[in-house]
């Protein structure tokens, strides 16, 4: 049994509004024994017991993500980073790579957004200039668009005569040959399936590096929307005694009958590694304008967007998988996306009651729609800084009916529950840049103003810590074991070097953490704790 850990002089803000503050609080067996004051902590402290005197140090619940991506994020960190301000920086970088790659080999990157090179899709021409001997795959910022250059689309087989898969399509120039842009993962998976995957144990060593990366940004538990792959690394992790991280892991729509055929049910696992809901997709994204509209766009009129799954195939999952015991999760981003799956969970809940359903990013929702997923008891499961990172392109593309995009100040007037992550590595996965979103509305550089983009929808610093916290866990049904700093509930921790509920919200984004604690057990502590 693991020693006593007390933590003492610190400003506690516990989440739980049966005792909102504390100074103190006692990690026991991995839960939490004690909340209150110093002399109470001290008193309590047993042989062995760790102290540590936080000097006044911020301290809330251990910080959750609702939504992320550990298969993908693990990889992104070996991959070539072509977030970058211009298309010629992001041609540096993959010919840097390419410099380091025999030839033939397999170029792979992520986090290029068009709409910040002038709006315009890259092509496979500009790819060619620097890697014309290596195949090359380079997903776009949002996961929803693929970039490749003449050698992957000729390996993939992707001519002027290859036909739009099902749910994506194949951007081609005036004469109807492929450019290089790809959209949706139906268009991208002939490419992407050509891409060797990483050795089991490379993917567990590359889980262990994104681990300790989330926990040195002050994270204890993530919601992991990505296959069976990464599941069985972190099962093996999980094993061998080293995952450090609390996992809620999502099942892919295409293996719900396997899953159901095993009796697999929402909740299943242990306080390490549980069983999450069933995640589905109906839509793309914004910023390729794949995202389903009940209007097409400002900047396309005639483009209502893709759904990337028939909605019959979506309701007919979402309807087996409750039947089962099983949560859904279903992407949804345009407001005619949110509206189907709105529409589906109300058919659903009313069979299977008491399932989390929710609905993965809810971006644009039209006025009508904002009230009904409290009153259907339905999750929204969003991410603060997709707001400020799509507030001109939502702008843009929306028009007036930007006034309803990423609208948590509604969704939480009308009683819904919050439960915030990062969509990493779509977005960084520090969930201090997602409070500062969403108390502020404003990017780092202050931008669009003191008010914030669309300001009417700013949360408070503590409604924003919830929805990191309290809602990340209600999100998994866990919300009797983490969310709030109370007694018997797992002794999750994260320990701020500033009092994020005091200082000027333009700074809680730089905030630094000093300690990250899982079940009592420090899992990141900065050398000055």
């Amino acid at each position: 049994m693991h020693n006593d850990l007390v933590l003492i002089n610190a400003h506690c803000y516990t989440m739980n509004p049966a005792q909102p503050h504390a100074s103190a609080l006692v990690v026991r067996g991995g839960r939490i024994a004690y909340v209150g004051d110093d002399e109470g902590a001290r008193a309590s402290v047993l042989p062995g017991a760790e102290v540590v005197d936080l000097g006044g140090a911020c301290v809330v619940p251990g910080l959750g993500d609702a939504h992320m991506h550990m298969n993908w994020y693990a990889r992104s960190l070996a991959q070539v980073d072509v977030e970058t301000p211009t298309l010629d920086e992001a041609l540096a970088r993959v010919a840097a790579r390419v410099a380091q790659t025999p030839a033939g080999g397999w170029i792979s990157g992520r986090g290029w957004n068009h709409n910040v090179w002038g709006g315009e899709l890259p092509t496979a021409a500009s790819l060619d200039r620097v890697a014309s001997h290596h195949p090359v795959f380079l997903s776009a910022k949002s996961g929803h668009a693929g970039w490749v250059n003449s050698r992957a689309l000729a390996l993939a087989g992707i001519t002027r005569d290859t036909p739009d898969p099902e749910g994506g399509e194949i951007v081609r120039d005036a004469a109807g040959e492929p450019t290089g842009a790809l959209l949706e993962g139906a268009a991208m998976a002939p490419v992407r399936n050509l891409i060797p995957a990483p050795t089991h144990e490379t993917l567990m060593d590359q889980v262990r590096v994104a681990m300790r990366q989330a926990h040195r940004l002050g994270l204890t538990c993530v919601h992991d929307m990505d296959g069976p792959d990464v599941f069985r690394a972190e099962q093996e992790l999980l094993e061998r005694g080293d995952l450090s991280i609390r996992i809620v892991k999502s099942i892919p729509l295409a293996f719900l009958d396997e899953a159901i055929a095993v009796g697999l049910r929402t909740g299943y696992g242990n306080d390490r590694l549980r069983i999450g809901q069933v995640k589905m997709f109906t839509d793309g994204a914004l910023g390729p304008r794949t995202a389903w509209m009940l209007e097409g766009f400002e900047t396309a009129p005639d483009n209502c967007g893709i759904p990337t799954n028939p909605i019959e195939r979506v309701r007919e999952g979402v309807l087996k998988a409750n039947a089962a015991g099983l949560g859904a999760a279903i992407h949804a981003i345009g407001d005619r996306a949110c509206r189907e799956v709105i529409d589906i969970y109300q058919v659903s809940n009313a069979r299977h009651p008491g399932l989390r359903n929710r609905v993965e990013h809810a971006q644009i929702l039209h006025p009508d729609d904002q009230p009904r997923m409290a009153r259907l008891g339905v999750v929204a499961s969003m991410q603060p800084i997709h707001a400020t990172s799509d507030m001109h392109i939502s702008d843009l593309h929306l028009g007036e009916r930007a006034a309803g995009a990423y609208c948590f100040r509604a969704l939480l007037n009308h009683g819904t529950v919050l439960a915030f992550g990062s969509d990493c590595p779509v977005e960084v996965i520090d969930p201090l840049v997602g409070i500062h979103a969403a108390v502020t509305r404003r990017r780092g550089d202050g931008t669009p103003g003191p008010d914030g983009w669309r300001g009417d929808q700013r949360l408070t610093v503590e409604e924003a810590v919830r929805g990191f916290t309290h809602g990340a866990a209600y999100a998994a049904g866990v919300e009797r074991d983490l969310g709030t700093l109370a007694l018997g509930k797992l002794g999750d921790v994260t320990v701020l070097g500033a009092d994020i509920f005091r200082i000027d919200p333009m700074e809680i984004a730089a905030t630094p953490v000093l300690g990250t604690v899982v079940g009592g057990e420090f899992v990141w502590r900065a050398d000055s704790l």
